[in-house]
């Protein structure tokens, strides 16, 4: 999967677990740029994207996660691991 179509998807999710149909992330988005984004509700996007993508996340990947590009970048080696 590519890195852009995942971005896709992603932005998807997003939209979902904030509840914000106006989300246009991009791989540099961070969570001081999206006023939802607090630690409940990533707790949420992970648990969406792990089951949208039928993944697991360990830990020690998720403390990588500064941006939504970090998260592709994890969501790349899964699925082709897969």
């Amino acid at each position: 999967m590519e890195q852009a179509e995942i971005l896709k998807e992603l932005n998807n999710l997003f939209k979902d677990v904030f509840q914000n149909p106006s989300i246009n992330i991009t791989e540099a988005t961070n969570s001081s740029d999206i006023d939802e984004w607090d630690s409940l509700n990533h707790a949420q996007l992970i648990s969406a994207i792990e089951k949208h993508f039928r993944i697991k996340f360990k830990l020690s990947e998720m403390l990588n996660f500064k941006n939504a590009g970090k998260i592709c970048e994890a969501i790349s080696k899964k699925t082709v691991q897969s």
